[in-house]
């Protein structure tokens, strides 16, 4: 039997570990600033799966006890007590849908949404190709204006935009709710930085081509801006799919043109209080279609936003 012996110079290397006081901090931090931003959704989500007296006296942890209970409503119908015993999570996302007309509520969010982007992306690139490629006197000046812009908030410019929508007569209209925001000063700055990376050369050479600055527009620099157009999707859509400030102003009377934030309106009650389950599940839908496209979209979004800061 042979001896296996180890030399005594030789030396196991591991690997070393350092522990940082700071970095331990910064992610004590983030943690911390992680569980802030989660808690509303964990509690809205929570909220969608219990009965009114569990929301009440906050009790039944996550999913609640999913134990029958009897929908007062129901009973003011005139129907049997028996008929009218329901399971939290069913009465609440049932609810959701057969007391306000979600889906058409969701279906003029997408069309007001993507109607805004498609619009500002139309006004955006050529102002952002402008401000970022081509020299002309007072470029400068209108970029700073462009920044200037961004200080406005929407809130100081609403009352003047209303009278003005109220006067031409198209309140209570898909246009009240789309013409006001088809300029976004942020998407031609997001795009102009990005605009601000692409090679000259590039630009030289498609106008060699015989191609025109509208054609190096849509057929170059489009294509290459689809990360930065990615991220200011997430942002145009996000802000306008959310919005409740401007669509509760424009749209008065007509029911048919709420955007989903005004469908949660509906479970607002004043003498028999607030439906809160539904609400819940109502703002749980809403919220859900963001969720899963920023998650599909998060390494372009991530990508956009760094190739938008550099030069």
């Amino acid at each position: 039997m042979s001896d296996i012996t180890l030399s005594s110079t030789s030396t196991v290397s591991l690997p070393a570990f350092r522990f940082s006081a700071v970095e331990t901090l910064k992610h004590m931090v983030l943690i911390l600033g992680s569980l802030i931003v989660l808690l509303p959704f964990y509690v809205m989500v929570s909220y969608s799966f219990k009965s009114p007296a569990e929301i009440m006296q906050n009790i039944g942890g996550f999913f609640g006890a999913q134990e029958a209970f009897r929908d007062d409503y129901c009973i003011k119908l005139g129907k049997d007590v028996a008929d009218c015993m329901v399971t939290p999570i069913i009465y609440n996302y049932t609810t959701a849908f057969e007391k306000a007309p979600l889906i058409r509520y969701l279906l003029n969010g997408v069309i007001v949404t993507a109607s805004i982007f498609f619009i500002q992306v139309l006004v955006a690139l050529p102002c952002a190709y402008a401000l970022a490629k081509l020299r002309f006197w007072g470029r400068e000046a209108v970029f700073g204006l462009v920044l200037f812009c961004l200080l406005i908030p929407v809130h100081a410019i609403a009352l003047p935009l209303y009278i003005m929508l109220a006067k031409v007569g198209l309140t209570n209209t898909y246009a009240a709710l789309i013409i006001p925001w088809t300029i976004s000063v942020f998407g031609i700055f997001l795009m102009r930085q990005f605009f601000m990376t692409v090679p000259d050369d590039l630009i030289d050479a498609a106008r060699m081509d015989g191609m025109n600055e509208f054609s190096i527009i849509w057929n170059v620099m489009l294509p290459t801006a689809i990360p930065a157009l990615l991220a200011f999707a997430i942002f145009s859509v996000v802000a306008h799919w959310n919005d409740y400030f401007w669509p509760r102003i424009v749209i008065t009377g007509d029911r048919s043109l709420f955007t989903p934030p005004l469908g949660l309106r509906e479970f607002k009650g004043d003498a028999d209080g607030d439906n809160f389950g539904p609400m819940m599940a109502t703002a749980t839908i809403i919220v859900a279609p963001l969720i899963v496209a920023f998650l599909i979209a998060q390494r372009r979004f991530i990508e956009g936003i760094t190739l938008s800061g550099m030069k």
